[in-house]
């Protein structure tokens, strides 16, 4: 089984969290979204040895075809062209108005974050796509938050958003921040209120790409220090049952999204984690497929509120005993922790608190999602 050699490069300090309601907009600048205690990044040895709870099944790793290569955001087989094109990250509505959504389900890497703490903190979902060029519908496009900003730019991948709060312009003003599409994609007569009916239908993207000065290809911009998910070896399964580990049988995740009732649910058959939401499985609209994710990891993580409007932003540079999670694959969880050191360093998974084992992943799709930390006690894991 391969181990991870990658080292977190970036160490240091925080800059301060902003101050919550009201800050003027002095206050926007990079350091948004840090916690207010100080970080230092570690360092992932290459002497570390991976700890028993991670040891993959001794099976078999399956040939990768040729002509394919390991996909970066997945750690599954795609084709070899695709190897050094930068993703996508795309702002796609919650709201019931806007449902049913369009390829949602073909993306690699599912967000679900709060969008607003007004309107019974309803989300947002930002979808993560690598072969983005097979992509037919998408959407409806909304806009983005300072959160889905950082988050992209873990992927080198470009935002595609249809505007968003003046909290944005700050970060889009960073070379690490500034490549994004807003609102130049198509127009769906859905029958429904402007709003709703923006969508990224097939030669789009080229043509948003054929017109700008952005490159569809990875730059300078691209993190330093490794890829986002550690998985597994492609063909074997990572066994969280093995012995000391403490795992739990969950079937049913229900989160405390009130808006929309987000809730995922194991399928034995599929051995994948289907989405609910308004008491609903989430069905793609182009061809009925579920939502559905092998990993699936949840994140404890603060916020401050911007504003009386509801405009948030997380608290994304963090450390410490409060920034746990949990990670689920296989109908099984594992206690998790996190950090993510600075702006321009990867968010990274723990087994330990020490941050000495980092959590490895089955290849395959992922949902996270960032749960406010004041409701993170109503989180529920249900067999």
């Amino acid at each position: 089984m391969k181990k991870r050699f990658a080292s977190l490069f970036v160490t240091g300090l925080c800059a301060a969290m902003i101050a919550g309601c009201g800050s003027d907009d002095s206050t926007q600048t990079s350091g948004i979204g840090s916690s207010a205690t100080a970080v230092e990044t570690p360092t992932v040895s290459a002497t570390t040895e991976t700890s028993t709870e991670e040891v993959a099944e001794e099976v078999a790793t399956t040939e990768v075809p040729e002509g394919m290569y390991l996909s970066e955001l997945t750690g599954e087989p795609i084709d070899e062209s695709l190897k050094d094109q930068r993703p996508i990250a795309v702002m796609v509505d919650n709201e019931l108005t806007a449902l049913p959504h369009y390829g949602t389900a073909e993306a690699d890497i599912v967000y679900e974050l709060m969008n607003s703490t007004k309107n019974n903190r309803i989300t947002r979902l930002m979808c993560i796509f690598k072969d983005w060029e097979s992509i037919e519908q998408l959407g409806s496009i909304r806009s983005t938050r300072p959160t889905n900003i950082v988050l992209a730019a873990e992927f080198n991948a470009v935002l595609c958003h249809d505007g968003g709060p003046y909290y944005n312009d700050s970060y889009f003003a960073q070379d690490l921040f500034a490549d994004h599409f807003s609102g130049i994609f198509s127009r769906v007569n859905n029958g429904k209120s402007r709003e709703f009916t923006e969508y990224i239908v097939s030669g789009d993207l080229d043509s948003a790409f054929s017109n700008s000065s952005i490159s569809t290809t990875y730059n300078e911009n691209r993190f330093d220090d490794g890829e986002k998910f550690y998985f597994t070896d492609y063909g074997t399964t990572v066994d969280l049952s093995a012995e000391g580990t403490e795992v739990s049988d969950v079937t049913e995740v229900v989160l405390p999204f009130y808006h929309n009732s987000s809730t995922l649910k194991y399928n034995e058959e599929t051995q994948m984690y289907e989405y609910y939401e308004y008491g609903e499985i989430h069905l793609d609209a182009e061809d009925d497929e579920p939502l559905a994710f092998d990993n699936v990891i949840l994140q404890n993580t603060s916020h401050s509120q911007l504003d009386e409007n509801g405009y948030l932003v997380y608290n994304y540079l963090d450390s410490g005993e409060e920034c746990t999670g949990y990670y689920l694959t296989k109908g099984q969880c594992i206690p998790i922790y996190w950090i993510k050191g600075s702006q321009d360093a990867l968010t990274y998974y723990f087994t330990d608190s020490s941050y000495s084992q980092e959590l490895q992943i089955n290849t395959g799709k992922t949902y996270v999602a960032l749960v406010p930390r004041d409701t993170w006690d109503e989180v529920e894991l249900n067999n």
